[in-house]
């Protein structure tokens, strides 16, 4: 029997085989890029190699997908565990009548400004959003004076204009004045977007995102991860933490809010991700992604819940109630974890980092995951993409983990070789 992965996160492919084999399933991963997974498989354990098949297929390609998923001997369910090729996952698994999730649901979630308004409409947040058309062909496009107007009528400075299904902090602007709003939305007019800009208030707060796990309606709240964000403009993610350690009267409350927005959004079973902004007034959403976290959050998780998270999403694949759904979560039992995210300070092409081979004389027993190769070309700074490797390190708090990881993260810097400089 074969669970099929439609492109999976760059890190936790090893942990998801592992959890295959061990529900008596083959995982087939489909993809359009091996080497994204590069480190995942260089650190296979003999379990999860002998667990796993790939098929190199252009997954942007709906019907090609279609064709090997169909060839694929005693094909049980899908995972699909990324935000990219969540609706055609879900479209796929519907097509082949395989257990998975309400394709329009789907939709949905894939829509930050639809979900927006909705969660306004119905109590959940404080403002709704605002679409701005930038395709010249939209007869609703109007001039870069008339949409900031509309803004500043409508939404409010301090405001964020963002793509309704970006990925990675990409097409982001908070705006807090009226030159910054029309700055970006001149740069967004000669911009592509997976969705349609919009915008929305500014909300004012540490950023952290609740990691849940859903089947038929019923949520649990596993952990709360910190989020440490650059310096505006930028919106990259600089670092996190897990798990963050919340008053037990005000973790009930989110696990409160965190439920009624789920079931509000239309989702109902599998992991979700679920971005807040925590306002003197009550947390307001950032966004939801309807999969375990990504970065190292599914390992950060598996280390403090002591279990095989991913061992949830198989179940969820087999249209089983998870057996995590049942256990007890205390999400202290094991270490906590913090991570670093390293980013070089120039554009260029990465040769290579200094300071890895002095991870080990930290405390917190850090390790490195690399995000990108030398020979890779680095030309965003502003947002993930341009993130070259992760370190993560251990403690018995949050807290002293993050301070672990960024002690160990500030020895490794990226060396990157600008185009001047080449030749």
């Amino acid at each position: 029997m074969t669970i099929a992965a439609l492109e999976a996160l760059t890190f936790g492919l090893g942990r998801l085989a592992e959890a295959a084999g061990g529900a008596g399933h083959r995982l087939c991963l489909l993809t359009g890029d091996r080497a994204v997974y590069r480190h995942e498989l260089a650190h296979l354990t003999p379990e999860a190699l002998a667990a796993l098949d790939i098929v190199d297929v252009d997954t942007f390609d709906e019907s090609a997908c279609s064709a090997v998923l169909t060839s694929v001997p005693d094909l049980r369910g899908l995972v699909n565990s990324t935000d990219t090729w969540s609706v055609p996952g879900a479209d796929l698994a519907a097509e082949l009548g395989l257990p998975g999730p309400d394709p329009a649901a789907v939709r949905l979630l894939r829509d930050k400004s639809r979900v927006r308004t909705l969660l306004h409409e119905r109590g959940l947040s404080r403002a709704r959003a605002l679409t701005v058309p930038t395709d010249p062909a939209d007869p609703a496009r109007a001039s870069t004076a008339a949409a900031a107007a509309a803004i500043l009528r409508e939404i409010g400075l301090p405001a964020v204009l963002k793509d309704s299904a970006g990925t990675s902090s990409r097409n982001v602007w908070p705006v807090r004045d009226e030159q910054q709003l029309h700055t970006a939305l001149a740069e967004a007019a000669q911009l592509p977007f997976a969705g349609r800009l919009f915008a929305e208030p500014f909300f004012s707060g540490p950023v952290y995102s609740a990691e849940t796990l859903s089947w038929e309606g019923e949520t649990r709240l596993l952990g709360v991860l910190s989020r440490q964000l650059s310096p505006e403009p930028s919106v990259r993610e600089e670092a996190a933490a897990f798990p963050v350690a919340f008053p037990d009267p005000e973790l009930g409350l989110l696990q409160d809010w965190v439920g009624r927005v789920l079931v509000t959004a239309g989702h109902d079973t599998g992991f979700a991700h679920v971005e807040f902004v925590l306002t003197s007034e009550g947390p307001e959403l950032v966004e939801i992604n309807r999969r375990i976290g990504g970065a190292l959050v599914g390992e950060a998780l598996c280390r403090a819940l002591g279990t095989n998270v991913y061992e949830a999403m198989v179940d969820t694949a087999l249209g089983r109630r998870p057996a995590l759904m049942n256990s007890p979560v205390d999400s202290s039992s094991g270490p906590a974890t913090g991570f670093v995210l390293v980013y070089p300070d120039r554009r260029g092409t990465l040769t290579g980092w200094t300071g890895l081979d002095t991870l080990s004389a930290f405390p917190g027993s850090p390790e490195w995951y690399p995000t990108a190769a030398p020979g890779r070309r680095v030309e965003h700074l502003g947002d993930q993409r341009g993130c070259t490797g992760i370190v993560l390190a251990e403690a018995a708090t949050a807290e002293l983990a993050l301070h672990r990881a960024l002690s160990a993260a500030g020895s490794v810097r990226p060396v990157v070789v600008a185009a001047n400089d080449e030749g």
